[in-house]
């Protein structure tokens, strides 16, 4: 059942869901007013039989001389003023005899009845069945000044008549109210899921169209203008990311087209030098050799910046963040720059200990990309000055270099964007971008300014964290214990 309703139209089981309840609504109230007026019908009944008012005298009598209707079928006209039509009256005996006085059937007759003729001091309401299998309401009390009780009983068909009609007419307005309700949820379904169609056409439209600046008007502050804000939310996002996806392509063609041209040239004269027979000079092949080998070695590290810049910032099987000494990275990253900057600068570090969570290789490449930007501008025979704040764990790398114009400082972290005046020099303009992406995800921030004095001064903040805990004496593989000493390597 649930299943089949589940393949219906969202429209049609909003409709049906609400005819179901409206009609569960109405029968339930429509059960309970039946009973209500049941029990209001019976109560009245019940009344009608204690305001009977009939001669003691005159039923004793015609006991006693037993006059009743099993013997006298015709009754004379002086107990016909007794009782209505539908009235029947029957005495009944301390030893249980009765005698039915009006009416066509005799009533049964329980201890009660007789405990009452005894002269128990009570009335006994119930409901009976006559001789004939017709119900009645019957009222049993004792006959006044004589050793018998009488019993009073209507039938109860004047209670099941008028509780058939209200259940006729109950029926009816519940099947109404059902079909109503039915149309009701059908005019309000389809007020109601009309932003949701809204919403459902867009979203088919951006599937067939992938047109990502559709927009869906949002109107009111409930959960269909909710879900519209977030569905805008979302195309703008993905619009943003396919913008940035295409910049990243086309800045990628461009960087990689310079060092892929001037690679080809270089090979197509060292290759018709060949075919033609005449080779070049040895001072010029060597020259177009070893710039053949640095535009190999751009291509490279450009391509490896590129494949950075891809990598999602969650990668399933990824090593997740650890705490890490930062000086230690630092540290590792300025012995590189030492090797990369021979004896053209040098580099001066004064790191104290400050240990982060983050990703130990990523994070000393971006410290790594900051010292060769700073290795990059800084005049030959100056100091790169390398330092961590032991107060505040700021990693700082100060240059004497030229310096980064104020209208240059808010590109520097953009990707491929490298400064007017230095587009001559080498790099992709990859590093930056790279370095502040790291410190993002180790919930830092990254900044360049201009250092007091010239120069620029590259800071990194990240958050501290607890204490690498000590690393764990190596262990003897065969037995698993500490190792004391070293002894000679085991095959």
């Amino acid at each position: 059942m649930i299943a089949r309703l589940n393949r219906l139209p969202l429209r049609s089981r909003l409709a049906l869901l609400t005819a179901a309840a409206v009609a569960v609504a109405v029968a339930a109230c429509a059960t309970v007013a039946w009973f209500l007026v049941r029990g209001q019908l019976i109560s009245s009944l019940d009344d009608e039989l204690r305001k009977t008012r009939l001669n003691p005298e005159m039923l004793a009598n015609l006991t006693a001389d037993g006059q009743c209707v099993d013997k006298l079928p015709e009754r004379e006209g002086r107990v016909l003023e007794l009782a209505e039509r539908t009235l029947t009256v029957q005495t009944v005996t301390p030893e249980g005899d009765r005698c039915v006085i009006i009416g066509k059937d005799s009533l049964p007759v329980d201890d009660e009845d007789t405990d009452i003729a005894k002269g128990e001091p009570t009335q006994v309401l119930r409901t009976v069945i006559a001789s004939d299998g017709t119900k009645y309401r019957a009222l049993t009390r004792q006959l006044d000044g004589y050793s018998a009780s009488v019993i009073v009983a209507r039938p109860l068909s004047e209670v099941d008549d008028s509780l058939n009609t209200l259940a006729i007419v109950l029926a009816i307005l519940a099947a109404a109210g059902a079909i109503g309700s039915a149309g009701a949820g059908v005019a309000l379904a389809r007020a109601g899921l009309r932003p949701v169609e809204r919403l459902t056409g867009t979203v088919e439209h951006v599937a067939a169209t992938e047109d990502l600046s559709v927009r869906i008007p949002v109107e009111g502050d409930d959960e269909i203008a909710r879900l519209s804000r977030s569905f805008n939310a979302m195309t703008e996002a993905l619009a943003s990311s396919r913008e940035r996806q295409q910049q990243l392509i086309a800045d990628a063609g461009h960087e990689l087209r310079t060092p892929l041209t001037s690679l080809r040239t270089n090979i197509e004269l060292l290759a018709r030098s060949e075919e033609s027979g005449r080779p070049l000079p040895p001072g010029d092949k060597k020259e177009l050799l070893t710039s053949v080998k640095a535009q190999m070695a751009e291509l490279a590290a450009l391509i490896g910046d590129l494949q950075e810049l891809a990598r999602p910032d969650t990668v399933p099987g990824a090593r997740p963040p650890q705490v890490v000494g930062l000086h230690e990275i630092a540290q590792k990253a300025v012995s590189r720059a030492r090797l990369r900057a021979a004896d053209r600068v040098g580099v001066v570090a004064e790191l104290a200990p400050w240990f982060v969570r983050a990703e130990p290789v990523a994070l000393e490449r971006a410290v790594v990309n900051l010292l060769d930007n700073a290795v990059k501008f800084s005049p030959e025979g100056a100091e790169i000055e390398v330092r961590i704040h032991p107060e505040s764990g700021e990693l700082t790398v100060r240059d004497h270099g030229p310096g980064i114009p104020p209208d240059d400082l808010p590109h520097v972290f953009e990707r491929f964007w490298r400064s007017p005046a230095h587009r001559g020099l080498p790099g992709s303009g990859l590093g930056l971008s790279i370095a502040a992406r790291t410190v993002q995800q180790a919930g830092g921030a990254i900044e360049l300014r201009a250092a007091d004095g010239g120069g620029t001064l590259a800071s990194v903040r990240i958050p501290g964290a607890p204490e690498a805990p000590p690393a764990p004496p190596p262990t003897d593989a065969t037995n698993g214990m500490p190792r004391t000493g070293e002894g000679p390597a085991a095959d």
